[in-house]
């Protein structure tokens, strides 16, 4: 079994917070950008809000 700390990592593109590869993201790694459905769903108010 795989220590947490020897998993890849990346960086949320909304609160900047590093977050630890899932099993879920096993298939869409390189594609996730958020740490979580909250960020995922902030970022899309932000950039609607900031194109009106």
């Amino acid at each position: 079994m795989r220590k947490k700390s020897d998993l890849p990592t990346k960086i949320c593109a909304t609160c900047g917070r590093s977050f630890v590869w899932r099993k879920k993201w096993k298939q869409v790694w390189d594609e996730v950008k958020y740490c979580s459905d909250r960020c995922r769903h902030e970022r899309k108010q932000t950039i609607s809000a900031e194109t009106r």
